[in-house]
């Protein structure tokens, strides 16, 4: 597993498929040479508008923002509208139902998020499901994506395609995708993340939103799909 010049990181308790991981790697070098820095993959995270995505997520929610719940319930409305990685059917549902919601139910949701980012995340992301899952509106791309663009190195953004295909093609044990959120999954799978990405070439131990994005292209580009 540990030939080639691009390995580096440690492996620490997790079960998957080493090898998978290492061909996938290998195929991703050959296509980006520079890894995240290729200029292929710049242009990728352009597209995306990673780098001001971030700065407006952390900007927007820094603790001492959230003394005004509507400003963050505007801020997450803002920040879900202008997100690719959110599809085109759930971003004017999440907008529309900003506006629509009662003062007190925005404080709630931005006591959620407070909590989740700078307090007891299983209690704030408890929150926020059942508020959203009210109106029918509990998805996980609207619950993570706020979170991993404010802390990309830790948080994980769950889009259920991408999920799926990354826990079955690599055979990560012990994780069972559900389209319902549940704090303990989004806990589990982000253990994962970030402990598969120890045990890559450094230069991929970046944000989660790319690490994901290069297991996604794994999967795309593997020759048994």
């Amino acid at each position: 597993i540990k030939k080639g010049s691009h390995h580096s990181g440690e492996w620490g308790g997790t079960d998957l498929n080493k090898v998978k991981l290492k061909e996938a790697e290998e195929r991703f070098f050959l296509k980006y040479p520079g890894g995240f820095s290729d200029p292929l993959m710049l242009e990728i995270a352009k597209k995306h508008k990673v780098d001001k995505m971030h700065k407006a997520a952390q900007e927007s929610f820094a603790a001492e923002n959230f003394d005004d719940p509507d400003k963050i319930a505007d801020s997450m409305s803002r920040i879900v509208s202008q997100s690719s990685m959110v599809s085109v059917f759930e971003k004017p549902k999440f907008r529309d139902l900003v506006k629509a919601i009662s003062p007190g139910e925005r404080a709630l949701l931005s006591q959620g998020l407070r909590e989740f980012l700078h307090g007891d995340q299983a209690s704030g992301f408890g929150l926020m499901t059942g508020l959203l899952d009210e109106y029918k509106l509990a998805k996980w791309p609207l619950l993570t994506v706020c979170p991993v663009y404010y802390r990309p190195d830790v948080e994980v953004f769950i889009k259920p395609t991408t999920v799926k295909g990354v826990i079955e093609y690599f055979e990560l044990e012990g994780l069972k995708y559900s389209p319902k959120p549940t704090y303990d999954f989004y806990r589990a799978y982000r253990e994962q993340i970030n402990l598969i990405k120890k045990g890559v070439d450094a230069s991929l131990q970046t944000d989660n939103t790319a690490f994901c994005s290069f297991l996604l292209m794994s999967l795309e580009n593997s020759p048994s799909r």
